[in-house]
């Protein structure tokens, strides 16, 4: 099961690459043809052969699958037949169902897993075999609702339906006479199919195992095939690795038959020139018309061949392309002997060196602008090679040392150039050196003219070194002013040091007015929780007796013990009114007091935003009739948001106070409510009298209000704001506000709609 190119054999026989095969013999060949159709055609038959048989195994599981069901559809209308028979004769001699399913249950029912349920006229179950007990569920609730069963009866014939409970079977349903209604008989499916199954297993390993075996003989045929396609890749190895490896190197083999006058070509030749091959050879005229005649004579070369003078080759020369364009090539060659013919042949290998010219030529070029660029500029250069010879210097060199122009053509060693050229004066006193470890060198020398020089030097990767000069002398002046300005800069420093001496003094004293200042802010501090301890016990000292004055006024308005005068019941109503204004604000006090002091918790929940305003605005809603204010509410009400309902009305109820008590008669209010992505706004607009614009800053702290105190005309504490924007902050919101004398006030309360957290109680 060999394979053979014989076409290729049949060229290349006669070449420097032929392979010579014995391919006589007809059968053999004839079976190399087929050989390919073969591997390909039985493997296919087998799994063809494979598949049929799944087929035919697969369509006879499912005829034996469908004839099972079809016999036990077939039993099961034969026994619910049996059944409603024998329950109609039950009912005419008085027997109980229950009885009449026991009898049939050993030889129709139990062995083959069968279900009958039986129904009196309401369709409640009166008997079952398995027996289930006294139960109140229907024969629609065992079959389900969606089937026909039960409707059509005797009708529908056999079904396979699924029960309530996920179980697939077949079920028959028959008509009985009063004052029984129906019987159904159930079989599951799983038990239809028990026998079909056990005969679908058999069939399945018997397929199996044929598979198996076929799929040996398979794989061993197609292993013996590779085992064999292998060996014939072997034999094709050796010249597929040659004809790569000359292509990649863009080289390419040649043999010249000198007495036939006849030249043979690689494949890679014709690939590196861009020729498409015609033959096998070419003729010493179509070789020499593609060299260029300025680089080889090969009539001149076969001449010398023959006369003796010449046995090998080694030149270098151009070759057209199939472009038209010139490649540089290098031919080495050598001449034998064929053993058989005793002919001569001249034998070599070609290589493209195109590259390798352009890489000189560049390399040329380079040469000559490094050598622009090292006289251009203005320091002395010299380079030494490894030898320590002269490889290269510029101008500036040349005039230092005084050169002469011999020696700077390079190749010179640097004791012959020393000797004869002159060496700068260098103060040796005035010369510094650093040196490091990577070979690099740089030092200052002084000339004797005064002069500074920059001398750096570096060994280079070929163990070469280079050096070039540089003229410092600026540099070296301005060293030296530096020199001076560093004198006056140390002067400068003691007088700074003098200075700092009185900076630290005066930071000690600042250090001691800062921990006085501690003192006094902790002693504030303690004041300020002194007072607001204070005021929440004088609020509890006042609430009680207020609480008082305020019932006993109310009893006393009421006259629930007998009448008074009516001076006195105008003297117990301002009792009354005035209490209550007391204990109004004795309550701001004791909010405010505990807002500082940061006891209060809040209580959120979900809650709707226009409840909270509704119940605001009855709380104001006298005072707003008495004074003939417009009040509008504009925006979503139906909001909900996270929040203590308490501290909102609060929030709003303040916030509404104010503008109703600082609007004048026939005013205008309005309560708007804007969402925004993740909060609410809710804005309190008033036509009041505004507030200025130097104490907007004031308002909102606490006990702060836009009148002074011998002017004042509006009663409060002026706590309603402070506390509305603490609960606001409580909120992780914010409270903002504008205002115009004689043109109103505005309040916006910013309020999250997602609290970041829930308060266990509220504050006591």
């Amino acid at each position: 099961m060999t394979r053979a190119n014989a076409s290729c054999a049949t060229v290349r026989a006669d070449t420097i690459l032929g392979v010579a095969r014995s391919l006589t013999h007809p059968l053999y060949q004839r079976f190399e043809s087929l050989e390919p159709t073969f591997r390909t055609v039985i493997p296919g038959l087998v799994a063809l052969f494979i598949i049929i048989l799944a087929a035919g195994a697969a369509m006879q599981t499912t005829a034996m699958r469908e004839d099972a069901l079809l016999d036990a559809a077939g039993e099961i209308d034969l026994v619910s037949a049996l059944l409603a028979r024998d329950l109609d004769n039950a009912t005419r001699t008085g027997t109980e169902p229950s009885s009449v399913l026991a009898a049939l249950a050993s030889r129709h029912l139990a062995a083959q897993g069968r279900i009958v349920h039986v129904s009196n006229q309401d369709g409640h179950l009166v008997a079952s075999e398995p027996v289930i007990g006294q139960t109140q569920r229907t024969l629609v609730d065992f079959l389900g609702q969606t089937q026909p069963l039960t409707v059509f009866g005797d009708r529908a014939g056999v079904m396979r339906i699924t029960l309530p409970g996920g179980m697939e079977v077949l079920a028959a349903v028959r008509n009985l006479a009063a004052p029984l209604g129906q019987v159904a008989v159930m079989q599951p499916v799983s038990r239809v199919l028990s026998t079909w199954q056990q005969r679908r297993s058999g069939l399945a390993l018997l397929f199996a195992m044929a598979g198996i075996v076929l799929t040996a003989i398979t794989v061993g045929f197609v292993l013996q095939s590779q085992r064999a396609r292998a060996a014939d890749e072997d034999c094709d190895c050796v010249r597929e690795r040659i004809d790569t490896a000359l292509n990649r190197g863009h080289c390419g083999l040649w043999d010249w038959d000198l007495a036939r006058g006849r030249i043979y070509w690689s494949d890679s030749m014709y690939a590196m020139l861009g020729y498409d091959r015609t033959g096998q050879y070419m003729s010493f005229g179509e070789v020499s018309g593609f060299i260029h005649r300025d680089d080889v004579d090969l009539y001149a070369f076969a001449d010398a061949i023959s006369r003796g003078e010449a046995t090998h080759l080694d030149q270098e020369f151009r070759v057209r392309d199939s472009a038209g364009n010139w490649i540089w090539l290098k031919a080495r060659a050598e001449l034998v002997t064929d053993r058989r013919t005793r002919s001569q042949h001249l034998v070599g290998i070609v290589v493209d060196i195109s590259e390798q010219r352009r890489m000189a030529e560049r390399t040329a070029t380079a040469d000559s602008r490094l050598r622009d660029a090292v006289e251009a500029i203005s320091e002395a250069f010299v380079l030494w090679d490894a030898d320590n010879r002269l490889v290269l210097c510029n101008a500036k060199y040349q005039q230092l040392h005084q050169l002469p122009s011999e020696l700077a053509q390079g190749g010179a060693s640097h004791d012959q150039i020393m000797q004869l050229s002159a060496q700068p004066n260098i103060d040796r006193k005035s010369m510094r050196a650093l040196h490091s470890i990577d070979g690099a060198s740089s030092y200052e020398a002084r000339l004797s003219d005064g002069r500074w020089l920059q001398i750096n030097g570096r060994r280079t990767k070929d163990g070469g070194s280079v050096s070039v000069g540089t003229d410092i002398t600026k540099l070296k002046q301005q060293e030296e002013r530096l020199t001076q300005s560093e004198h006056q800069l140390l002067m400068h420093v003691t007088d700074l040091k003098a200075s700092r001496q009185k900076l630290e003094a005066q930071a000690q004293q600042l250090a001691d007015m800062a921990e006085r200042y501690l003192e006094q802010k902790a002693a504030a501090e303690s004041a300020n929780r002194a007072k607001s301890e204070f005021l929440a016990n004088m609020s509890h000292e006042l609430r009680t007796p207020l609480n008082a004055i305020i019932g006993f006024s109310e009893i006393m308005e009421n006259g629930m013990f007998g009448p008074l005068g009516e001076k006195y019941t105008d003297y117990v109503r301002d009792i009354r009114s005035s209490g209550g204004y007391l204990l109004g604000i004795i309550d701001d006090i004791l909010d405010m007091s505990r807002l500082e002091s940061g006891k209060v918790n809040l209580e959120k929940s979900d809650i709707s935003l226009g409840l909270v305003i509704n119940e605001a605005v009855r709380k104001s809603q006298d005072e707003i009739d008495r004074k003939r204010l417009a009040l509008t509410i504009e925006g979503t009400q139906d909001a909900h948001l996270e929040a203590d309902p308490h501290a909102l009305y609060q929030i709003l109820g303040n916030l509404l106070d104010n503008a109703v008590k600082f609007t004048p008669d026939d005013g205008q209010i309005a309560i708007r409510v804007r969402q925004v992505p993740g909060a609410l706004n809710i804005f309190v607009e008033d036509t009041g009298i505004g507030i200025p614009r130097d104490k907007i800053e004031r308002i909102g702290r606490p006990f702060e209000q836009v009148e002074g105190d011998l002017t004042r005309s509006y009663k409060g504490s002026g706590l309603g704001l402070a506390i509305a924007r603490s609960l606001t902050e409580l909120h992780g919101g914010s409270l903002r506000l504008r205002s115009a004398i004689g043109a109103g006030t505005i309040v916006m309360v910013h309020l999250p709609l997602e609290g970041t957290g829930r308060a266990i109680a509220r504050a006591a």
